[in-house]
């Protein structure tokens, strides 16, 4: 009997993300259509911070459905868009939270560095120096040092936990989730975290080292979440709750 060989299964190519701008109550918002082999409807998600949307569709919709869907959920996207704080930008006089904790941020052009965290008068301060045009980044860069700095440590400690090693640590401001974790063990945490209270840091640090072993959010992921995390539950519903107002802050 003549042995033949499988012909392996053609790979349908990733359909780039299409790119477009949707009105809502008078805002302009970018709005990006990504086709999902595995997705078997339409599913709509606002981004952190009320930046941008995002519609996920199985392979091949019609444009047509994706419209009808955009008018059934008009309404539902103005309320929940009507809920998301305006836009507070990094400037002097204004409170931003570090751990947890609102911190003033206090200019001083004359004095020499870059940001240093005291206690003033009226509570925590954060004291930026210099060109008072570099105050945004300054404060954004500090947060990110920050974030290398508790992060890091915490990753050692989950990774020994589930035994596995993270290939790399990166910090990024991603504008649509938190964390990551890829296949091959690369780690990626937005430095905005660093604004949300302890427990909530280490509990993000604690779900994308879970993924090292896990990569899926089924029931033995959270298990192990929950081990790595006994608070995990709360801290989810936090950062849930307040993680839109965080991606808020504008750095610019």
């Amino acid at each position: 009997m003549p042995f033949g060989f499988l012909k392996p299964k053609p790979v349908r190519p990733v359909a780039p993300a299409e790119l477009r701008v949707h009105d809502v109550a008078g805002r302009q918002l970018p709005l990006r259509i990504v086709e999902n082999d595995r997705a078997r409807r339409l599913t709509l998600r606002i981004d952190a911070g009320g930046q941008g949307l995002r519609i996920t569709i199985p392979p091949g919709l019609a444009r047509g459905e994706v419209e009808r869907f955009l008018v059934r959920h008009q309404g539902w996207l103005e309320q929940k868009l009507a809920k998301v704080p305006e836009k507070p930008q990094v400037r002097p006089g204004i409170k931003i939270p570090l751990r947890g904790v609102p911190h003033m941020i206090v200019h001083e052009p004359a004095a020499r560095g870059t940001v240093v965290v005291r206690q003033g008068f009226d509570g925590p301060e954060l004291a930026v120096f210099g060109d008072r045009r570099h105050l945004p980044r300054r404060v954004a860069d500090f947060l990110k040092r920050e974030a290398k700095r508790e992060i890091e440590p915490l990753v050692v400690r989950h990774t020994a936990a589930v035994g596995r090693k993270a290939k790399a640590v990166r910090f990024k401001d991603t504008s649509s989730r938190w964390g990551s974790c890829t296949a091959d063990g690369n780690l990626s945490f937005s430095w905005r975290i660093m604004m949300a209270p302890r427990p909530v840091i280490n509990y993000l640090v604690a779900h994308e080292v879970a993924h090292l072993r896990e990569m899926n959010h089924g029931p033995k992921f959270w298990k192990l979440c929950g081990e790595l995390c006994p608070d995990t539950e709360r801290c989810k519903a936090w950062l849930k709750k307040n993680g839109s107002a965080l991606q808020a802050i504008g750095f610019e």
